[in-house]
């Protein structure tokens, strides 16, 4: 080959690997510099399809991401972690654009978050943080700790207790639930009660009768409420032979109904009923609180969590930087996620109609 021809060749082959590695750039930087803007697929992968509140979500925000321009590809993993595993992996092989995800087990996903950081595809974090891995980009949820804190205090002003002091003469006995070892968000709702609760057992205001005061000792694997219904049958047929049980923290709806079960079989009614806690105003656990059952429930509106991981999605894809409130507090083990928090609310018989006014149910539904 002439000298002239080489040099042109050579330089042509400079140049193709100069656009080759340009174009590796761009797409490793995709994260932060959408391609072609708006369009593509959003693969949202819940965890299951057993609470009332996930199918909310899944469908709100496949609903909202749809309006916004994109198609999305909504998986449920049933509870089981190898299912959300698969489901992520298909979602990257198909090259979904971003990946919103309501872990099952937030310290399982790490492999499959990098496959999905390797891949340029964005991931938020939506309710549950995953843990362990440097590839969540955002993080959108509730103030977790501050529901904890909601149903600590319910629990100590419905049953009268004013300040934490000794000898006051009024101690209640109460039982103390958490959610799923697996969900990082169990030791939020329960560091946010305890704050609450601690100083009155501290007093001796407040007795746990079985002594089991560790969040170890009071998760409820994959928040179920037929798990939560067997320890509080345990719980009562050990430690309450003479005595009654006068309050239950419990972090979840679907374990409230399960602990009511228990108590019912018990022999507990009407106004012999402990005061129970719960969260996420499931339907069921709503209309518990109407008949005089279950007494409180803390409100997420799960359609303004789906409207904040849209809004993140959106400026994610089109090469905005998310609204965020929170670059302090969630720390993953591999970095500090930045999110959006939103408020809960705390619910009881005195204001379910709350739910009717936000839309959220109609007043048909909670008759």
């Amino acid at each position: 080959m002439p000298t002239r021809r080489r040099a042109a060749a050579l330089a042509a082959v400079l140049l193709i690997g100069s656009l080759t590695a340009c174009g590796q750039e761009a797409r490793g930087g995709s994260r932060y510099k959408p391609e072609a803007g708006k369009g593509g697929t959003v693969g949202l992968a819940m965890p299951t399809k057993s609470s009332e509140r996930w199918i909310a979500d899944g469908k709100n925000m496949a609903e909202q991401f749809r309006k916004a321009g994109y198609k999305t590809d909504l998986q449920y993993g049933d509870d089981k972690v190898e299912n959300q595993v698969a489901q992520l992996e298909n979602m990257i092989t198909k090259g979904h654009r971003l990946l919103v995800v309501a872990a099952i087990d937030g310290s399982a996903l790490t492999d499959v978050i990098r496959r999905a950081q390797d891949a340029g595809i964005p991931v938020i974090s939506y309710d549950r943080l995953i843990m362990g891995t440097s590839g969540v980009d955002y993080y959108a949820s509730f103030d977790n700790e501050r529901v904890g804190e909601l149903q600590g205090r319910y629990l100590v002003d419905k049953l009268g207790l004013k300040k934490p002091e000794k000898d006051s003469g009024d101690s209640y006995n109460i039982e103390l639930f958490a959610g799923s070892p697996d969900d990082n968000n169990t030791k939020y709702f329960w560091n946010g009660a305890m704050k609450v609760l601690t100083p009155y057992l501290k007093t001796g205001q407040l007795v746990v009768g079985s002594k089991q005061t560790k969040m170890s000792q009071a998760t409820t694997l994959r928040w179920d409420g037929g798990t939560a219904q067997k320890r509080m049958d345990d719980l009562i047929s050990k430690n309450y032979g003479d005595r009654k049980v006068d309050g239950v923290l419990s972090p979840y709806d679907g374990i409230s109904i399960g602990v009511i079960s228990a108590l019912k079989s018990a022999g507990y009614r009407g106004k012999e009923l402990p005061v129970v806690t719960g969260q996420d105003a499931e339907l069921a656990s709503v209309k518990s609180i109407n008949r005089g059952e279950q007494t409180q429930t803390v409100f997420k509106d799960t359609r303004k969590l789906a409207k904040q991981a849209v809004q993140m999605g959106n400026a994610l894809l089109t090469g905005k930087k998310p609204k965020v409130n929170n670059t302090t507090d969630y720390d993953n083990g591999k970095k500090v996620v930045p999110a959006y928090l939103l408020e809960p609310v705390s619910v009881d018989k005195s204001n379910t109609q709350l739910l009717v006014d936000e839309g959220y149910f109609t007043a048909g539904q909670l008759k």
